[in-house]
Formats: C-alpha cells, structure tokens, sequence
C-alpha cells in the first residue's frame, strides 16, 4: 500500500539558493521550469531581499520559503576571519533546518553554486538524511569569488577550494553554463557536468512603441531626475505635454519615436569588484570629450541654451546618450558619487532597479546593452547579456576568455578591453543616430536573431530534463 502511495506521489524538487532569490533569475528559470515542464512540485529555498518573478509567485505548484539573511556587522569590525566562520556555521544551522524539517521531503535538491560554504554541504547532509538526490548547478567558482579580496594564495581561499572541490564531487549531477567550465570540472575536478546554456524565458521579447511609451510614463520621474546637477536629459523636465517622454510622443494618439531623442545604454551590474564601474564612466567622459571635438565646440559654450535647443529638435551628427545602469550592490554608493562629480555635456547616468517584469521592457525599449562582466574564474559568461539578445539588444561586453561562446563579433555585439576601445566603439555605432547608424542596425538584427533561434524552455527540456529524471529515476 505505501509503495503504492509513493508511485502515485508527485514528484517533488527543493531548489536552493543562498542568496537574494529574485537576484538569482537562473533559479527562478529552473523552478518555473520544473513545475511546468517536470510536472513537478517544486520548494525554493532562499533569502528574501528582491520580488522573484510574478510568474513564480502566481504559481501554485512552486512555494517560497524564505530564510533571514545572517549580518554579522558588530563581529566584522572585529575580525574578519571570525565573522567568516560564524556567519557559516549560522548559515549552515539554518539550511539543514529548512532542508530537513521545513519543507516536505523532495525527491531531488538542485543547488545554485556558488556561494559553496556551507551550502554544498549542507545540501549533501540534507540529501543523505532525506533519501533525496542532489544535483549542482555550477554557475562559477566560489573560491575564485573569494580570491578577488584575499587572494587565491590566501589560507582561506585554499580551504574553500577544498571544500568546494570536495562535496561538489559527492552530487548525483551537475549543470554547469559553458563548455570551458565543462572542461575544467572534467579534467581538474573529476566532475561531469552537463552543459546548460543560459537562455532568456519568453518574457524577454523585443518591446512594442505601446510597452516603450507605457514604461517611460511610468519612469518618467526618475529618468528625469539629475543625479547631481543638471544635465542633458533632466531639461526635458520642463515638458510641460503629458502625451510625451523623453523618448516618445503621442499625436492624435499615435505613438512616435522622437528624431531627437537621446541614444538609450543600458547596463546592469552587481556593483561588485569582478566588474570594474570605472571603464564604463571613463568612456562615457571620452564619448563626451570626442564628441564636443568633432563638433568644434568650445569650453565655454553656454550648455544650458545647447540642451534647451536639443529638447526643441536640434539635431546633431553624434547623439546624447543616457545610460540606466540596473542593479543592486556593495559598491554602488561609491559610483554613484563618482557620477555626481564627471562635468558630461551630452551624457547622463541614472541608477535604479527594476522589478522583474519591469526588466525586461527596458532592455527591449534600449538602443545598446553594456556588460561588464569579467569573470572571477573567467570560465562563466554574463547572463545580462543572454537577456539583452532575448530583447534583440546588441551588446558592448568587455572581453575574456571565453565571452566569444555568447558574443559574436560583428554579429550580435562588440568587445572592448580599455575604455578607449568602449568609447571608439560608442562613437562608431552612433554616429547617425537614429536613422543613420547601419551598424548598430545590423548587431540589432543579429542578436534578435540570436536571441530568438533558443529560449530557456527549450534548453531545459534538451539538456536539463534528461538529466533530472535520470538522476531521480
């Protein structure tokens, strides 16, 4: 009778992340991905912090069960090496509850890697005790992470490679998201991982005129609002036409495009020390520099009447760009006062954060993406930028080894090494702008393609799939 009862149980997967869940969109993709393509029932454990996705929270197959998040400020000031270890022990006390005795018991746990201490192992203890599988979904190195502020020589970063190293090998299966990582795990790890490329969800489409003018309404504020001074965009401020943005306008209730309007960047960022800020702010200033230069523009033009006639339809060669950078992170404060103080004439930032439905009409209402991403490892690839091609948005990314997997020269976007090289390229593609600016025209049309020809369902039901229910069965 009970084996009866259990051949009939749905089946059940705990997706675990230590971390901000509706940061972690991989996750989220792989839940909604288990409940409506698995069948599954399907417990996310997280930390809270940011909305996931409404699809996720509107589905009644997937339940959220979120964890505190452990700060330990008092101790850091103290001992960093302290707070390190307590922090862990307390994380770890808190995973094997939740994972033990909070949710029921899962068939299969399927873990976001890194961060690896203690998740790993407490994953691995959860799986033993439950009679459930395990599997690693390998999106860097940890140790790599942690390399970055001590070093890859340092005692704790050697420690937290064994430990990754160690109970990353125990796991019934992995997924890992390039071939390069797949290489490494194999030869130097003795781990045979799967290779599951990321891919954007159907949510992430090219943007309407209608979802472009509804979305600069609705940020019409912000977009707006100086960071420091007056600049180039906040002067639009002053339109008095509701029917208008910065970008679109209404006549008899239709929408158009402004021929004036300024060139949309947009880049997302973690705010964290494997993406140097400072590139993208030193080309922007050059943009500006360059800009003024081949106009033959004086020092001392009065820059309030040259914004004042760019927002009545003066058009010039080269346009003013406005850069939305996205995202949340230690060191977004410290840019943001760089930012306030750069003198930029036609160019002007704004941060925020988007919710998750909110994201992706941004990245499709832009004109150009920017990542940059470097990797810690140099064996993973940025998954902003696998969104933008989702949204038909070409990119700038900054190079590393293995960014050519996602990346096509000349075909979905560029890469740069320097801010000069980013700043070249800003002035190359728009140059003509908005009519007359071919190649920017054709990275478009090339990462539309890109990003239609595979979306994440896809992916998941060639590769993910087949190895879930093998590991299961």
């Amino acid at each position: 009778m009970a084996a009866t009862a259990e051949a009939g149980r749905r089946k059940r997967a705990a997706v675990v992340v230590l971390g901000d869940i509706g940061r972690s969109p991989r996750m989220q993709y792989h839940s909604l991905s288990l409940a409506n393509q698995a069948g599954m029932e399907v417990d996310i454990v997280a930390n809270g912090g940011s909305d996931p996705h409404l699809l996720l929270r509107e589905n009644p197959s997937i339940h959220i069960h979120e964890m505190k998040t452990v700060q330990l400020t008092g101790i850091s000031k103290i001992s960093g090496a302290l707070t390190l270890v307590l922090k862990a022990a307390i994380q770890l006390i808190l995973l094997i509850w939740f994972l033990c005795f909070k949710i029921p018991r899962p068939d299969v746990f399927i873990v976001q890697n890194p961060p690896s201490v203690p998740t790993l192992a407490a994953v691995k203890l959860a799986s033993w005790l439950r009679g459930a599988k395990f599997i690693v979904d390998w999106h860097n190195f940890g140790y790599t992470l942690l390399g970055l502020s001590h070093g890859r020589s340092h005692i704790v970063v050697k420690i937290y490679y064994w430990f990754e190293r160690h109970f990353g090998k125990m796991a019934d299966g992995a997924f890992c998201v390039t071939k390069a990582m797949k290489h490494e795990l194999a030869q130097n790890w003795g781990i045979n991982a799967t290779v599951l490329y990321d891919q954007s969800p159907e949510f992430f489409h090219p943007t309407s005129l209608e979802e472009k003018h509804e979305l600069f309404s609705r940020l019409g504020n912000s977009i707006c609002s100086a960071m420091g001074n007056a600049d180039c965009i906040s002067v639009e401020k002053e339109v008095e036409d509701r029917n208008a943005t910065v970008f679109t306008s209404t006549v008899d209730g239709e929408i158009f495009l402004k021929p004036n309007r300024p060139a949309l960047v947009v880049s997302s960022t973690s705010w964290t020390p494997d993406e140097d800020f400072s590139i993208l702010l030193e080309a922007a200033l050059m943009y500006d520099r360059r800009v003024a230069a081949t106009l033959g523009e004086e020092d001392s033009i009065n820059e309030g009447q040259l914004w004042i006639d760019i927002k009545n339809g003066k058009q010039f060669i080269y346009p003013r760009l406005l850069f939305i950078i996205t995202g949340k992170g230690p060191d977004r404060k410290k840019y943001e006062e760089q930012i306030k103080r750069l003198k930029l004439r036609r160019v002007a930032f704004r941060t925020t954060w988007l919710s998750s439905e909110d994201y992706p009409f941004l990245l499709g209402s832009a004109d150009l993406g920017v990542s940059l991403h470097t990797s810690s490892s140099g064996l993973d690839l940025p998954m902003k930028v696998v969104d933008m091609f989702g949204c038909g948005l070409p990119v700038c990314a900054a190079s590393f080894s293995c960014i050519e997997e996602l990346v096509k020269i000349n075909r979905n976007g560029l890469l740069f090494s320097t801010s000069s090289e980013l700043a070249d390229e800003l002035m190359m593609l728009f140059k003509g702008f908005p009519e007359e600016c071919d190649v920017l025209k054709s990275l478009k049309a090339g990462a539309l393609n890109t990003g239609s020809s595979s979306k994440w369902s896809t992916e998941w039901e060639t590769y993910a799939l087949p190895l879930v229910n093998q590991v299961i069965g």
